[in-house]
């Protein structure tokens, strides 16, 4: 195959035209679906290059200028239009076949419907067009359909023109007055429910809400509706935004590659991000609903009334919009839990980003397929580069530069510099070093060191900073990294919370006052996004976790606890010698168990023992096979040492009905079976009273740590209960893939062949697929190769069916240098397996590349 080339950030040049004005006529038909677009084009500048439009998949029928036939060539991904005009109207006429469209980019058909999907660069899949986000036109979209069929005919900004037409056919015209590029452009036709309410915004305009989903489903769509609502005053009320159009509209699909996108007026959803009632949604589903609900909502302004100039500015929406979700969250919901979440992305999936082959910088210098990009570390990293702006700015001077940034770009395609100097000229604070988070690849890595001076009183503690090479940079520069840190005393008192200015490669901070030496909490609330090393005594930590003011840094010394704890052990096996758990650390988490200061939620997350996964990444080298049975060990040992505390907490929670408590419920259940089988009685009663799902899937989850009778019999009474339901369905395929057992992967292999799975459904392939490569560790790296393989057969049929989707399951596999040489080969052996089959995509062929060299 011929080799995709790269796109450079260097070489962006302005667009050579605009287009102020499209017009898009649809007649959906299946296979014939025809498309009139008519554009007014204006040549920018003096020159006289030729019209260059984008186009994949498209059988051209005409092209016009000015209502004549124009001159054009064709050519791969191109449409050349020779013309000398200043400007002129462009009509290009085309059919479309939506019906063969399994990409889920352009215009495709989901479950009946029609669906759009033109993020980042899927428009181009619907008409010749100059489909880059620094075109940012007026759209007018006139669609017709047959009305038994398609009843709702939906489109970006407000409904200004509908009819009936002749044969059945109706017709309805949308005008969105505010210009948006071609990503933002939205189409859906068909039969829905449809959940309707209003918003008043603070100017007392009415704001029309309607939420569609398939038909049977509105009594889940109460919950989306209400987030949107919370949506909507919340950001009047922390960011003095406003709502700008007549009416939004949120659709709910089945088949789609994202969680959501966030076109003008018109967002499209995956139905996990919709869906939800008490029988079938768990705690977690109704936040994820709110949070992705407030995202796109959030993406109006951030994103749709200030857009990105080119695909390389991604994080100037996405890393932003991100932040403000997450602030949405913690205003509304557990500030401590959601910044928890958070981090755990950072630590378990962007560090690992970052180290692979794939790592880049926020704001990317270079891309093959702009789909391998919507990344951790362009979102998730980008969120954290925009909180500790916030954190160095303080709220009152970091709204004044978002005021600032919207009073100069509003309706304007612009860059992350563009942002960053709105924030300095806002608040009179230099930014200049702290750019180099949007230009630099890699995780910063400090290391911490302590000393006392007992004469003076003094406390000591030097920072040191290095970013290791990552593909394509070396000799990185220090970073501004704002470095939060609290000293505690000996009775648990907060002597000093501040955050340091921590700017050189090596800098030292002094502090005065002290009797005896305090017990110093580090990088509080994840201020930065950065490895930390520091050697942490059980003693220290321990006092952490029962004094530090924040409830963050308490779970973060819990972590460290039994990281502590399980590398010891690891390191008792590789010594051949007995593995063993110091009493300190276990009385430590039954002090948990027992405190009666610490919330419901707080003590789930901390009992939440780190997964495989996130042990992995706290190592350049990991031991596989020795800290799978370390791993195992500790949670035994703390498990069965808590036994009576944990039973008796599961008791009590038993009664209560709120999130926190079933969190913390579930989180003692599972640690209960990992002691006794008699315990499986607990989870069996729980799943067979259970009034709603998170209980439901608390014990599912429990019972499916190890193979019995017992398992069997919940597995199959909830496929027999959720069969027809596809969303329960996709935690049914998921504790499958998270089995841990040596038939796991012949499991996989049958459950591929069953009625609820299609590998042409993204959910029902992440679910069991995906879940099973990302999650289930020791499985997916079993030395007989059989994980690598399972994943490899699939990664090569969804080639042919979304190559965007196999490219975001291959992670894990490209992911192999910490592991050791022999599975490294086995990893590599897959990667080339992929590599050699005809058709590779752009998506697989630019991961695949970079992995292997």
């Amino acid at each position: 195959m011929a080799q995709p080339q790269a796109k450079y950030l260097k070489d962006y040049q302005a667009p050579a035209f605009q287009i102020s004005h499209i017009n898009l006529d649809f007649s959906l038909n299946g296979k014939n679906t025809s498309l009139v677009a008519v554009s007014k084009v204006v040549r920018v500048g003096d020159h006289a290059e030729p019209l260059i439009l984008d186009g994949e998949n498209i059988q051209l029928q005409s092209v016009k200028v000015n209502g004549v036939p124009a001159d054009f060539i064709q050519s791969a991904g191109k449409l050349s239009i020779n013309t000398q005009l200043t400007q002129f109207e462009l009509e290009v006429v085309s059919k479309l076949d939506p019906e063969s469209n399994t990409s889920l980019e352009g215009l495709y058909m989901s479950d009946g419907a029609y669906c759009t999907q033109c993020e980042a660069e899927g428009f181009r899949s619907i008409t010749y067009f100059l489909d880059r986000p620094d075109v940012l036109a007026i759209y007018t979209v006139r669609i017709q359909a047959d009305k038994a069929l398609f009843p709702y005919l939906l489109s970006n900004g407000n409904l200004i023109n509908s009819g009936e037409l002749e044969g059945g056919l109706h017709y309805v015209q949308w005008h969105d007055p505010f210009p948006k590029p071609a990503y933002l452009f939205a189409l859906v036709a068909g039969d829905f429910d449809l959940l309707e309410d209003e918003f008043i915004t603070r100017s007392g305009r009415k704001v029309k809400l309607q939420v569609f989903v398939d038909k049977g489903n509105q009594h889940k769509a109460h919950h989306a509706i209400a987030s949107l609502k919370k949506s909507m005053a919340w950001d009047e009320t922390r960011f003095n935004l406003e709502y700008d159009l007549d009416i939004y509209m949120i659709v709910a699909v089945d088949f789609f590659n994202m969680g959501a996108m966030e076109n003008k007026g018109l967002n499209v959803f995956n139905t996990k991000y919709v869906l939800a009632d008490k029988a079938s949604a768990t705690d977690a589903d109704y936040h994820g609903i709110e949070s992705v609900v407030g995202h796109e909502y959030f993406h109006n302004w951030t994103g749709n009334r200030v857009t990105c100039r080119d695909w390389f500015q991604l994080s100037l929406k996405e890393g932003l919009t991100v932040f403000r979700d997450q602030e949405f969250s913690s205003d509304v919901g557990s500030r401590a839990v959601n910044r928890i979440h958070a981090i755990k992305v950072m630590k378990n999936q962007q560090f690992a980003e970052d180290s692979g082959p794939m790592a880049h910088p926020i704001r990317p210098e270079s891309v093959i397929e702009m789909n391998n990009f919507y990344t951790v570390t362009v979102y998730n990293k980008g969120a954290e580069v925009i909180r500790m702006m916030h954190t160095l700015l303080g709220e009152a001077k970091f709204q004044a530069g978002m005021a600032l940034y919207f009073e100069r770009h509003d309706g304007q395609a612009v860059t992350c510099d563009d942002f960053v100097a709105a924030m300095e000229d806002a608040s009179g604070i230099d930014l200049g070093q702290f750019r180099r988070w949007y230009s630099q690849a890699g995780t910063p890595e400090v290391i911490a060191s302590e000393s006392f001076d007992a004469a003076t009183g003094t406390f000591c503690l030097t920072l040191e900073q290095s970013t290791p090479d990552t593909p394509g940079q070396s000799d990185k520069l220090p970073q501004h990294i704002p470095f939060d840190i609290e000293l505690i005393d000996a009775d648990g008192n907060s002597v000093i919370n501040q955050v340091l200015d921590f700017t050189q490669q090596s800098q030292e901070f002094s502090f005065t006052g002290f009797n005896h030496k305090p017990f110093v909490s580090l990088l509080q609330g994840f201020s930065a996004p950065v490895k930390l090393e520091f050697d942490y005594s059980i003693e220290q930590l321990l006092h952490l976790m029962r004094f530090a003011s924040s409830e963050v840094a308490k779970w973060e010394a819990s972590v460290s606890l039994f990281s502590l704890c399980v590398w010891q052990c690891v390191d008792h096996l590789q010594n051949n010698k007995t593995m063993y758990i110091d009493n300190r650390i276990i009385d430590g988490f039954k002090g948990i168990l027992l405190a009666d200061d610490l919330n419901e939620a707080l003590m789930a997350e901390i009992l939440t023992l780190p997964s495989a996964g996130s042990l992995i990444e706290q190592t350049d080298s990991v031991d596989l096979d020795n800290l799978e049975v370390a791993r195992q060990f500790a949670v035994l040992e703390i498990a069965t040492a808590c036994e009576d505390e944990l039973l008796t907490k599961t008791r009590l929670l038993s009664s209560q009905g709120t999130a926190e408590a079933r969190a913390l419920k579930n989180v003692c259940l599972s640690l209960l079976l990992k002691v006794d089988d008699t315990h499986r009685t607990l989870a069996v009663k729980q799943f067979e009273t259970a009034d709603n799902m998170t209980d439901t899937l608390g014990a599912l989850t429990a019972l499916n740590a190890e193979q019995s009778s017992e398992r069997e019999q919940v597995l199959a009474s909830f496929e027999s209960q959720w069969l027809e339901t596809p969303l329960a369905m996709d935690k049914w395929f998921s504790l499958h893939a998270t089995y841990t057992s040596a038939g796991c992967i012949d499991q996989l292999e049958k459950l591929l062949k069953h009625e609820a799975f299609s590998m042409s459904n993204p959910n029902r392939v992440r679910s069991l697929i995906g879940v099973f490569a990302a999650a289930n560790t020791f499985e997916f790296h079993r030395l007989n190769g059989k994980g690598y393989q399972f994943l490899t057969s699939a990664i090569i049929e969804l080639n042919k069916v979304n190559p965007q989707v196999a490219a975001r399951m291959i992670t894990p596999l490209i992911q192999f240098k910490k592991f050791d040489l022999v599975r490294q080969d086995l990893m590599k052996a897959s990667l080339q397996q992929i590599l050699a089959i005809d058709d590779l995509s752009k998506d697989l062929y630019e991961k695949v590349t970079k992995a292997l060299s």
